[in-house]
């Protein structure tokens, strides 16, 4: 802002201010109390039959315009606005105001509060704090607010999200690699078998997985997929079919999808492929809130093996 133009706003300013503080105090009479002055005085005006009393503004009403002229004065000097002038402000770095300093200051207070809720959790194990009711209602809340979007209020999963109350984990299920999940995220990727095996391999394969997840199958065409299995897929599935953890890579002998355990969801698995991201909620939590999430969600399964 140019010199003129900041002098000009703090004329113009200034001079308002004067100016009301001068018809306020103009117009502050004392009650007339010679007895031949009527009590009541009236301006003259006269409107359909009402009348205007010439009287002094109520003692409250002047001393709240004066409040108001105070507080205009003081908020002039602590924040920038007037003109060019920065404002003094004693209790920002420099005596100086700014939006990016208030949040800084807004900012640490809460940063002082949450040490004093979320962070005495964070030096307790995982294991510890699942026996903390407290620190379980606040994993609760978090889960909720974070992951409840995908793996559902009570954690079961649905189509493409895994369920974290079976005992069922792509990457294990300890509280090291639970936190590990959260903090890191996780990318799960299978490629299209289709264009590889062809479609006589896609339906073999696939009456292979139905036989060792323990479901009907065509017995010709599961002999015929186990080559192809064996080929192909014990990279990563195992060569028992079992899943490795390593590579997030799911168990197929099991009840347990993460999508469609049918024959024609397998086959779809096989033929396009699947691929699925966690994102990672290092940049997007506290490391104290990751801590408290990673211990309610090994809660959940828990508490299902506790259930049966």
């Amino acid at each position: 802002m140019s010199t003129f133009w900041s002098l000009w706003i703090i004329v113009l300013t200034v001079t308002c201010l004067v100016l009301v503080t001068w018809v306020l105090f103009a117009n502050r009479k004392v009650a007339v109390s010679d007895e031949d002055e009527p009590e009541n005085k009236t301006t003259g005006h006269v409107y359909d039959g009402i009348e205007e009393y010439d009287n002094p503004l109520p003692k409250w009403w002047f001393q709240m315009f004066v409040a108001t002229i105070l507080f205009a004065i003081v908020y002039l000097i602590m924040y920038p606005g007037l003109g060019a002038w920065k404002g003094f402000h004693p209790l920002y770095e420099g005596n100086t105001w700014t939006s990016h300093k208030q949040l800084e200051v807004e900012q640490k207070k809460a940063q002082k509060t949450f040490a004093e809720t979320f962070g005495k959790y964070e030096q307790m194990s995982i294991e510890d704090l699942v026996n903390e009711p407290k620190a379980m209602k606040m994993g609760m809340r978090l889960f909720a607010n974070n992951c409840a979007i995908c793996h559902g209020a009570d954690g079961g999963g649905s189509y493409g999200f895994p369920s974290l109350i079976d005992g069922d984990w792509l990457y294990g299920g300890t509280p090291e690699k639970i936190k590990e999940t959260l903090i890191n995220g996780r990318a799960g990727n299978m490629p299209p078998w289709g264009p590889v095996i062809g479609e006589a391999g896609v339906q073999s394969s696939a009456e292979y997985v139905l036989k060792i997840s323990g479901q009907e199958h065509d017995a010709a065409l599961a002999e015929a997929g186990a080559k192809v299995f064996a080929a192909n897929c014990v990279a990563c599935h195992g060569a028992d079919g079992k899943g490795n953890q390593m590579l997030g890579a799911p168990n197929l002998t099991d009840d347990i999808w993460l999508y469609d355990g049918t024959r024609k969801g397998i086959r779809h698995s096989v033929r396009e492929g699947r691929a699925n991201v966690m994102p990672a909620q290092k940049d997007q939590l506290r490391s104290d809130k990751i801590h408290l999430l990673a211990a309610y969600v090994y809660s959940l399964s828990l508490d299902q093996n506790d259930a049966q």
